[in-house]
């Protein structure tokens, strides 16, 4: 039997790859707002990244993530991410 394929996504702070569903999606929609993506349906422009305390703290001081979404992303956005961690 044919084994199913498992979609891999790079995150963009550690550039390592990993299963789709072990990475979080940030999503800047086309009206331009930035939201936590969690289902990876979304529609928009998104960056992956790792759902790691350090890799988070790292993307906001960074600012990588703005330069990816080319939007500026809102605090929040980062918190939002921080709570998801304390709650796992």
């Amino acid at each position: 039997m044919k084994q199913k394929k498992i979609p891999m996504r790079t995150c963009v702070i550690t550039k390592e790859k990993y299963p789709k569903k072990e990475l979080i999606r940030i999503v800047r929609t086309p009206d331009g707002t930035v939201e936590v993506d969690t289902n990876g349906r979304v529609n928009g422009h998104g960056a992956y990244l790792k759902l790691e305390r350090e890799v988070i703290l790292k993307a906001q001081k960074t600012k990588a993530l703005n330069r990816y979404l080319e939007t500026v992303v809102p605090d929040k956005i980062y918190e939002e991410l921080l709570n998801m961690i304390s709650e796992s």
